[in-house]
């Protein structure tokens, strides 16, 4: 029985091995939204962005190590493209993979390490994002009417994102019965962004869950973003998380009436922004729920960097990890 994590380890190893030759699928910036309702995008910003992980063997030769690390998202407002591969020899493969459509994955496999060595496998990205404006018109947009299956999990309860505790349900409550009758759905959805400002002071400080933020009244970019989109999916308005390099906000979707529907963002700090997103930042994952294979009893509001690996022989022992995330420059 104690062999069997060693097992699961060499098995993902070697499928990671396999697939070596597998190449970063760049990214396609999505055809521009044409319809009225849909976003607008600015002028784009370009970057050259590197990622990956830095493993050393400090107290003994180890074997079947994996690391994982997310690399920036391909969305309609972000195309991502490999420019470079550094990959070290001890490196025996390198893959990619997407979970929950929110998030890309690199991934690192080593099959053995000697005792004191440093290896490395790292790619630099050039990362063209877009601003996205506001739509032209609002007026027909809607809160969808039927939720597809891939976007129920918009619509429920995350880690962090308590959309049934009862003062979030009393303030939602709240602030729909002071809307307009004649409003239309983007109003509504404004107004619960006009109330998360009015009843969240934003302040830099730990990380705090919808009900917290609500709670103190006052919290940093996350917690006004995770009670924004408690809000919205308490009303049954599809709302996510959005990831960016050392920043988050939040994005609720709408769609008109034939069927066809956008995501639009909202700031979280500094100056109010809704339904747009003035500053082209590097967007690293989308949603608030994950499952990790590697980790497969535990809910992730963000699918962390992850390492995992094992002693090789008896003097062996666990491996430690450096992950690689940093802008080079435009």
């Amino acid at each position: 029985m104690a062999r069997r994590p060693f097992t699961r380890i060499a098995t993902l190893v070697a499928l990671l091995i396999a697939a070596a030759g597998s190449s970063f699928a760049s990214a396609q910036i999505l055809q521009e939204e044409k319809a009225v309702g849909g976003p607008r995008y600015g002028e784009p910003d370009v970057i050259r962005y590197r990622v990956g992980a830095e493993i050393t063997a400090k107290r003994g030769p180890c074997r079947n190590i994996v690391a994982t690390v997310a690399v920036p998202l391909s969305c309609p407002e972000q195309q991502v493209e490999i420019v470079s591969e550094d990959f070290s020899p001890e490196v025996g493969g390198v893959t990619y993979r997407d979970l929950q459509g929110g998030v890309r994955q690199m991934m690192i496999a080593i099959p053995f390490l000697a005792n004191g060595a440093t290896t490395h496998a790292a790619i630099t990205l050039k990362v063209t994002t877009r601003p996205i404006l506001p739509p032209e018109a609002t007026d027909k947009l809607k809160i969808p009417k039927k939720i597809a299956s891939d976007m129920r999990m918009y619509i429920n309860a995350s880690p962090e994102i308590e959309i049934r505790h009862r003062s979030i349900v009393a303030l939602s409550r709240e602030t729909l019965e002071g809307v307009d009758e004649a409003a239309n759905d983007w109003d509504k959805v404004g107004a619960i962004y006009d109330k998360v400002l009015d009843k969240v002071a934003y302040v830099e400080g730990p990380d705090e869950s919808a009900a917290e933020a609500l709670r103190d009244g006052k919290a940093d970019c996350q917690g006004r973003s995770m009670l924004f989109i408690a809000l919205c999916r308490a009303n049954k308005i599809p709302a996510r998380m959005v990831w960016v390099d050392g920043h988050a906000y939040p994005e609720f979707y709408l769609e008109e009436a034939e069927g066809r529907g956008w995501w639009f963002p909202c700031e979280s700090a500094g100056t109010k922004a809704f339904g747009e997103m003035p500053l082209a930042r590097t967007i690293l994952q989308k949603g608030d729920n994950f499952r990790v294979p590697e980790r497969p009893t535990e809910r992730l509001r963000y699918a962390s960097d992850y390492m995992i690996g094992v002693p090789a022989g008896p003097t062996g022992g666990q491996p430690t990890c450096r992950f690689i995330r940093e802008t080079l420059g435009r």
